[in-house]
């Protein structure tokens, strides 16, 4: 069996994943990951703790899935093509569950301030990924905030139809 500590990420992970921010209890996380209340303790000093754990970990597996996924593209377009089909291949894996880091960004308050400023970091080294591929700042935002808003109108939607349309609004652009 799994140590405590990572029974109870684990745990966060789907749990904050699934539910969100706010309908996540810390009794609901102890209870789930069999440990007692002093040993969550032990591990972590308070949900918000547990959540930016949460948020590194999502931004690793989420950066390394996008990653493999776009690793045989043999030029910078068709990784950055490929990069919206792997938003597609998310929503059907996590049926439409979107962005961890804007979901949990519409569930906190500004004054969550250690939470903010890891969703900004993790949001900034995506932005940084086009900008280094593209090297062009205006494209590059250009294409990043597509694909955002991609993530979460297809959340919204439930459909893949805004991203694909994205897809082509970025393909008309890199052919330019």
């Amino acid at each position: 069996m799994p140590k405590p500590r990572e029974r109870i990420v684990s745990t966060a992970m789907v749990l904050f994943h699934q539910q969100g921010y706010n309908n996540t209890g810390i009794n609901q996380v102890i209870e789930e990951a069999k440990v007692s209340k002093a040993s969550f303790y032990q591990h972590f000093r308070s949900k918000d703790e547990l959540c930016i754990e949460f948020l590194n970990k999502r931004y690793d597996y989420w950066a390394s899935e996008l990653e493999k996924f776009t690793s045989e593209a043999k030029t910078v377009q068709e990784k950055i093509l490929k990069s919206f089909d792997f938003l597609i291949d998310m929503n059907k894996r996590e049926d439409f569950r979107g962005c961890s880091f804007l979901n949990i960004l519409s569930e906190i308050p500004a004054d969550k301030e250690e939470i903010h400023k890891v969703i900004r970091y993790h949001k900034n080294k995506l932005r940084e990924c086009f900008s280094e591929d593209l090297q062009n700042d205006v494209i590059s935002a250009h294409i990043y905030l597509l694909f955002e808003s991609s993530i979460l109108t297809s959340q919204l939607y439930r459909s893949n139809e805004l991203i694909e349309k994205s897809k082509m609004i970025v393909q008309e652009i890199l052919n330019d």
